[in-house]
């Protein structure tokens, strides 16, 4: 067999072996395959199911991790009440899903059980908490050793405006504005006028009705709303708060509760109110930085005709939303350490407005168009989940 010969055969047995692995890597209609891929389980916090969706991201942790992530919706609240498994939330092994949902008793050590990998929560408090040992005076279930984690996707709490009113609170002398970027630096002031009953005509805003207020969803339903009264005890206590200074706080913070009047149970259904509405439905409403990076992204058209008139204010300090990844076993660490890939990383921020880091990452925030700073250096920390209970049930007893 002449040289040429031999690599004919070299040649050809390449070609082979190049066309079952596309087969193998890709099915009949192009998507990938899952053969040969990791199965990664994770129970899943609400906030963020579009980006976890993306096809992009898909492809990158398939393509380049060789990971197929199951995705599987949780609340919040059940990812410590509920046994952590699959057929708490009806997947999985059906036969027991049925049992458990007949009120069959079952725990993450039961023979049969799908259990996790990973938990990847959409508030930081209940990150910190699953951490601890549960609370069995409080039936909470048993839980995994958490190996590793750290929060994944950020995004902070903003108050979303119009241009007329940002000026009139510019001359209150509420929010200043640098290098663009809006910020409320007087927020006790803000809330002082909301609890003294001010009128927007009170700062020259006549052609508005009413009270001055800002909308919020209800912190006794909901995830961002009860983020959104941490930030405000935070600043009513100096961004301290204890269990010593918490009790002189929350009546003045129940005071703005209840002046607050009709809540949202959801930001998405707020957002769109204030979007549609306008400065005359919706002067200020509370919501995360990413809903304005969602919508640009999402409906480009819409945006454009309001990017001018919408203005998007950062609390001095303001409080981040924390996505947390908590990982118990190694394929949950492969699926973290994904997350900090570049690719990835530009996907959640782009499309989908979550900062990663510290600060918030380094992205080229310009392109958005609309007041944005570079960087979020200026927050407090997250309260603790008793901290949090303790505001939470004090809001919701109307007795007090």
């Amino acid at each position: 067999m002449n040289k040429k010969q031999i690599i004919g055969i070299i040649i050809f047995v390449a070609l082979v072996l190049a066309i079952i692995g596309v087969k193998l890597l890709f099915n009949s209609d192009g998507t990938i395959s899952e053969r040969g891929l990791t199965t990664v389980y994770v129970a899943t916090g609400g906030g963020k199911e579009d980006f976890l969706a993306d096809e992009d991201v898909q492809k990158i942790l398939k393509k380049k991790y060789k990971l197929n992530v199951v995705f599987d919706n949780w609340s919040n609240g059940k990812t410590v009440a509920l046994p952590l498994i699959r057929e708490a939330v009806g997947l999985g092994n059906q036969g027991i899903a049925n049992q458990m949902a007949s009120g069959g008793n079952y725990t993450i050590h039961s023979d049969g059980v799908s259990t996790y990998d990973a938990l990847f929560t959409s508030d930081q408090r209940f990150y910190d908490y699953y951490k601890l040992q549960p609370n069995k005076e409080k039936n909470e279930a048993d839980r995994y050793s958490v190996q590793g984690g750290s929060l994944t996707l950020n995004t902070p709490i903003v108050i979303y405006s119009w241009q007329k009113v940002v000026d009139a609170l510019m001359k209150e002398g509420i929010v200043t504005e640098k290098d663009g970027v809006y910020y409320i630096s007087d927020m006790n002031k803000l809330m002082q006028y909301i609890l003294e009953g001010k009128s927007w005509s009170d700062i020259g805003l006549t052609e508005l009705y009413g009270k001055i207020n800002i909308a919020s969803t209800d912190p006794v339903t909901s995830s961002p709303g009860a983020t959104y009264y941490g930030l405000l005890l935070s600043t009513l206590s100096e961004g301290q708060v204890t269990n010593e200074n918490i009790g002189n706080n929350l009546p003045k913070l129940k005071q703005f509760y209840v002046k607050s009047g009709y809540m949202n149970n959801t930001p998405a259904d707020l957002f769109e109110r204030y979007l549609k509405t306008g400065m005359g439905g919706q002067p200020m409403i509370v919501d995360y930085e990413k809903s304005i990076i969602d919508f640009a992204n999402s409906n480009p058209d819409g945006f454009k005709q309001v990017k001018d008139e919408v203005r998007i204010l950062y609390p001095s300090p303001t409080i981040w939303n924390s996505h947390c990844y908590a990982y118990f076993t190694d394929n949950g660490k492969k699926l973290y350490e994904a997350f900090d890939d570049k690719d990835i990383q530009q996907i959640a921020w782009e499309r989908y407005g979550f900062r990663t880091g510290i600060t918030g990452g380094s992205y080229d925030v310009s392109s958005i168009g609309i007041g944005v700073p570079q960087t979020i250096t200026s927050t407090v920390s997250s309260l603790k989940m008793d901290i949090y209970n303790q505001l939470i049930d004090y809001l919701g007893n109307g007795d007090k």
